[in-house]
Formats: C-alpha cells, structure tokens, sequence
C-alpha cells in the first residue's frame, strides 16, 4: 500500500482519513526524471527484474525515482519505458497523489480514469473523469469535482468543471463550463475561471459581501484582485446600490526597495438621490531618498460635504471634519532634522465658519539642530526654527518666522537628574488682510528659563524580590515673562488637553503664535512596579499638579483664565498586574470645587488576540459623557460573537451599536453583521446589515472580511486555533 503525504497547510486543523493513508515528507518538488530511469518493480514477495516486456499481477508497486505506482495488475512496456495499470490504482510523487481504475506512467507523465486526485501542498483534491499529468507537472483533468474541504465525497463547496487546468509548480488552477456550488446548491455559473491552489497571491474575484442600509438600500459587492507583479497589485470591487446606482472602488498598491504607497479611490457616476457624481480619491506614500532625505504623501479628498455621511458605516467616519492634503520633504541626520512641509485641508464640515477652518501652509519650512559641547560634560544647544506661509480667504494671511537657540546643561547621578535650560523666541510676522489700525509686522521676543530635577527611588519587593517597585518624584520650573500677544494672528495654535504630559512642557500652548508667560512650578510623582527578572511593568501611577506663582496672562480668543493659584490635579494610572487583564485611568480634578473635569476609564480583559473584552468610561465636563462596551469572543472551535455599543449618557441615546458572528473552518466561513450608528453632525442615523460569505481556497489575499473589528474593538487581531 502506498503512503500519502499529511496536508501541510490544513491536516491537523481538518484531516482527510477517507484520502490520507499513512505519512510521507517528500521534498518540494519533483527531481528530474527521464525515459532512462530505471523501473524497479517489486510484488509482495520479493522484487523482479525486467529484462523485457512483462506483464505481473498481485499487489505490484513500480518505483521511479521520487515516483511510485501501484496496481492489482501491471504490464511493462521494456522498450519504451513505460507502465500500464488496472484495478485499485495509486500513484504518488512529491506534489501529487491519484487514485484510479485504470491509467498509464511515461516516463514523468501520467493518465488516470475514474481518478481521486488530492495536491498535497496545497491541501486541495477533486476527481475527474480522466487525469493527465506531464512531467512538468501540470494537470489536465475532464468531469471535474474540486475542492479544498476535507471530505471529497461530501464537500460544503466545490467546483464542477467540464475542464480543469492546473498548474501545482505555479498553484494556479483554471476551470471552463464551471460552476460553485455550496451546501450542494449551485449559486455562480463561470464559462471561465481561474483561482489559487495555494496561499500565494493570484488574480481572481474575492469574496463577495452582501448588505442592506437605509441610506442605500440593498447593496451588493463582488472584489475582483490583479496580481499585477511582485511588488504591486490592484483591486477592483463595484458596489451596486439599489438606491444609488454602481460604485467603483480601486485600490493601487506598490512595494519598492526604496518606497511603499497606495491610491486608492471610489467613484459613482450620478448618484440617484442627490443627482450628481460621487467620489473619493486618497494617496498615501513614503519614499526613501538618497543621503536621507525622505518623501512623504499623504492626500484625500472627496466630491462633496456629505460624502462620509453617505457612504461611512460608524459613528467616527461621520466625525470627519477635515482631510489632509500633505506632501513632506524631511531630513535627518545626528546633527539636523530639517525639511519643508506643503499642507492643506478639505473642509468637510461645512457648518464651520470660514473664520473657523484651517489655513494652508504653502510651505512650511524649519530645522531644528543639536549640538554637545566638548568643553563642559552635559552641556548642549540647539536652535530650532522654522518659516510658514499661511494662506486662507478669511482674514490675515502671510509669512511668520519663527527663531528659537537654547542651551542646555544636564548632570546625573544615582538616582537623580538637574537639567537646567535657558531659550530664547523670537517671532516675526509679515501680513496681509490684516483688520484696520492693525501692524502688517508684528513681532515678539521674549526669553524663558527652566529647571527640571528628579530623583529614583528603587527597592525589592515580593517573595525573593521578584519584583522592582519604583518612587520617581519630579519637579520642573518654568519662567516665562508676560508679552502681550494680542496683536499676534492665531494660524495654528492650540490648546492642548491637560494631562501628565502637559505638567512637564516649556510652553502650555502648541504652536508658534502664542507662548505662554509663566512663573511657576510643575510637580508630580510617579510609581512604578516591575518585574526583577524581564523588566515586565505591571503599575505605573502618576499624580501632579502646577503651582502658579503668578496668574497667567496671555490667552488665546474664548480661553477662559486661569483664575486660582494652582491647576486641575491630574492622574495617569496603568495597571497590568492581572494576568490577561489591563485597566488605564486618567482624571482631571478640580480640587476648588470637587468634581472632575476630565475622566477617562478603559479596562480590558484579553487573554489573546481573539478573545477580548473592553469596558471603557469616558468624561468631559458640560461636554460629553459616554460609556463604551466592545467584544469579540470566540464561544466554541468554529464560532465567534462580537459586538460593540456606544452609549451616551448625556443625551441617554446609543451613539453606536454592531453586533454579529462568524463561523470559520478549514474550508468556509461566513460573517455577519448587524450596524445603527447617528451622525456626529447632523444626528441623522442609519441601519445596515451585511453578510459575507468565504470559501477557503478560492481566494487568499484583499481586505479581510473581518478587519473592521480590528478598528472597531481595542485589542482585537484574529488568530488561528485549532479546530
């Protein structure tokens, strides 16, 4: 009896035993045969020489090199080399594994009838009326039956072929007067096919997905993916909306030694229900130039305000309020980081007032150097500067410069650090359509000190001190003298939000057209346990405050003052002491009237990518209260359940909910899922179901059914498991 090689891909998960009769590990491929390899034939009892054309009956077995052949009857032709078989045929070789009535071996080529084939690399099999195999190891089969699933008798799926073609060096099949057939329903009729035998890429239509929404009806998908070479493909996939009309979705992707990139786009020529032409285009790109410079692009832009409304399926695609259009030109070396930044933005929010909307920079330009100083031991200057043109139809536009030296001396012990630091800004401006009785030129200059010292305290803890708890308090003071800066435009400053971060910074503001005046004094203490032996951390804990001196001054238009002598206490906690469970707290308190500010609470149980489990609790103060719940979890070997809602307690209303499953084993899979979500703009909702129907082994590459859970549920990445 001949021995068959276990599927290398999908045995262990899903074994054939009806096809699978023993072990074999054959190399990867054929050796080289020709007619003048010898033919060894042995019966039960001992091996026969051939001196001529004989004819042998029993359980016979012809060898042929990596080859082997065996039949209940078997005739040798001497003077061509060849083999004749009938009754219980099998054949096998590296790649390949037949079983049939009758068939002839020639010298590396074969024919079959009535055969049972399986590849065993690719994990595949069928059977076929007749089978031709040449020595290069193609495949010609007529009356086909394939498929990838584990019982050829009774598969969830298989192809039915007048003829099929493949070759198992290239894995690609291709079928004619073909039809799929699932649960023994036919549900595609092709007149021609191709489709992969292996996990490589190959041309060829994905998995289709079918959906209903209200603000498009019923909709259905059909990806179609070209494998146009190694280092760059295309998929293809329209989207027929029954309300709406086609939609043309393409998606370029390039790999190169030096760059990686994608274009990608949607287009739907008039759109029913609102009467014109719809599209989205986006560019992303990174290229690696010569003596380290770097390019990089990254651009969108689609047909109208109400794009995401439409076409987005969640709550955080109708948030959109703006895209980038962003071209970078960047250096870097030990010394310089520099480059020129060409930025822009497509309003999508079209409520915004135009006072509102953010300017373009035609272009941005800065340096920023670093220099250590060989005469003093921890002393080192920098410069960091920067120029920007500001372009907007509102109100001031124009040049501002920006000038920033400073020097820095840090000293360090055994537990401690002093980092004292002294800079200088200087701010220039050079306007136009500045408001009447307003300078053209404005300018500010102004120096800043610092003074940042901490020190570490460091013990053992626990049983044989496996554990490492840490005491790190820090210190940091800041003067910054008062400028008034009303006459200064506001192009792209902000005010971040308060947090641990925010207590260590030089200036309370992001961006050059406002710095903040300062006398004052950051403190905060933070705690931390590790693990002696790999340095696994299982706490850190931070809390700090800022003491103010004197009140600050400078404000930004609508910035409210600060009005007590110290700040909002604030708290960053992170524990992962618990074996697959993780919780992040973060708080802004406000000490003077005892309520929070700011809250923000995640807890995750995960004890891998599969299964995960998040509770989340997030707060603003007269601005947004919501709770937030998301799983996906795996209730047996084959079947997942996930879902997702968002709640807002504020407005006692779900902003957004999806629930579904998915059903995956070696040969098919399917998903649902079931979304309603409200638009952060205009409060308008929508309803969609989808379903999406996967058969292993017809395609193997493009987007995922499943990846919108990975953006969806925090933590979630699928992973393999045996079934």
């Amino acid at each position: 009896m001949l021995a068959a090689q276990a599927p290398v891909a999908h045995a262990q998960l899903c074994p054939d035993e009806s096809f699978a009769r023993g072990i074999l590990t054959p190399p990867a491929t054929r050796s080289s045969i020709s007619r003048d390899t010898p033919l060894q034939v042995s019966s039960n009892a001992a091996t026969i020489a051939i001196a001529g054309d004989a004819a042998v009956d029993g359980q016979v077995t012809v060898n042929q090199g990596d080859r082997a052949l065996s039949a209940d009857r078997v005739r040798v032709d001497k003077t061509t080399n060849s083999v004749s078989v009938e009754g219980n045929v099998e054949y096998r070789d590296p790649q390949l594994q037949v079983q049939g009535s009758a068939g002839r071996y020639d010298g590396g080529a074969a024919q079959f009838t009535d055969a049972r084939f399986q590849l065993l690399q690719q994990d595949s099999r069928g059977s076929a009326s007749s089978l031709q195999l040449d020595s290069a190891g193609t495949l010609q089969l007529q009356g086909v039956r394939y498929t990838t699933c584990p019982d050829e008798q009774h598969p969830d799926w298989r192809i039915d072929a007048a003829q099929v073609s493949i070759d198992s060096s290239n894995q690609t099949g291709v079928a004619r007067n073909a039809s799929i057939r699932f649960k023994g329903v036919p549900i595609v009729y092709l007149p021609w096919m191709s489709f992969p035998v292996g996990n490589q890429r190959k041309s060829g239509f994905l998995f289709p997905s079918v959906g209903n929404s209200q603000r498009g009806g019923l909709q259905v998908s059909a990806p179609y993916y070209l494998d146009l070479a190694p280092n760059y493909d295309l998929t293809v996939e329209p989207t027929g909306y029954a309300r709406r009309g086609v939609d043309l979705f393409g998606n370029l992707r390039y790999l190169t030694d030096s760059s990686r990139g994608s274009l990608e786009g949607n287009y739907l020529p008039d759109d029913r229900l609102v009467g014109s032409n719809r599209s989205r285009l986006q560019l992303t790109s990174n290229t690696e130039l010569p003596r380290d410079w770097q390019l990089r692009i990254n651009a969108q832009n689609v047909s109208d305000a109400s794009y995401f409304e439409d076409f987005a399926q969640g709550a955080d695609g109708t948030s959109v309020a703006f895209l980038p259009r962003q071209l970078a030109l960047s250096y870097r070396d030990a010394t310089w980081r520099s480059g020129m930044v060409v930025r822009n933005y497509q309003t999508i929010d079209s409520s915004l007032a135009a006072a509102d909307r953010p300017y373009t920079e035609l272009p941005r330009l800065y340096a920023q150097g670093q220099w250590n100083s060989s005469l003093l031991r921890g002393l080192s200057y920098g410069v960091d500067t920067e120029a920007v043109d500001f372009k907007r139809n509102t109100g001031a536009q124009g040049w501002r410069l920006d000038l920033r030296p400073r020097i820095d001396l840090r000293a360090e012990g055994a537990g401690w650090f002093v980092r004292p630091g002294v800079a200088w800004q200087d701010t220039r401006y050079r306007l136009t359509d500045t408001a009447p009785g307003s300078s053209a030129n404005p300018s500010r200059s102004l120096p800043s000190a610092t003074v940042d010292a901490g020190l570490l305290f460091e013990r053992s803890a626990g049983s044989g001190g496996r554990r490492r708890v840490t005491l790190e308090p820090r210190l940091l003071y800041l003067y910054t003298p008062y400028r008034n800066q009303d006459a200064l435009p506001v192009f792209d400053t902000g005010l971040p939000d308060f947090s641990t971060v925010a207590l260590f910074r030089s200036n309370r503001y992001v961006g050059a057209d406002r710095v903040g005046d300062a006398n004052q004094l950051s403190a905060g203490l933070t705690a931390r346990l590790f693990s002696s032996s790999n340095g696994t951390r299982f706490l850190s804990a931070t809390l700090g405050q800022i003491v103010y001196f004197t009140q600050p001054k400078v404000r930004l238009p609508g910035e409210a003052p600060q009005t007590t002598g110290t700040s909002d206490l604030v708290d960053q906690v992170e524990l992962k002491a618990l074996d697959n469970w993780s919780v992040d707290i973060g708080t802004q308190w406000d000490h003077t009237t005892g309520k929070a500010q700011k809250s923000d609470l995640r807890v995750q149980y995960r004890p891998d990518g599969g299964s995960v489990v998040n509770l989340g609790y997030r707060f603003q103060r007269d601005r947004l209260e919501q709770a937030d719940v998301s799983a996906a979890w795996p209730v047996s070997a084959q079947w997942s359940v996930y879902g997702r809602m968002l709640y807002s307690l504020r407005d006692k209303g779900t902003i957004e909910q999806f629930a579904g499953f998915q059903y995956s084993d070696c040969c098919w899979g399917v998903r649902a899922v079931a979304r309603n979500y409200v638009s952060t703009r205009t409060g308008e909702r929508d309803t969609g179901v989808f379903l999406q129907l996967e058969l292993k082994g017809l395609a193997s590459v493009g987007t995922r059914a499943d990846a919108f859970l990975e953006r969806a549920i925090r933590g979630y990445s699928p992973v393999s498991r045996a079934r």
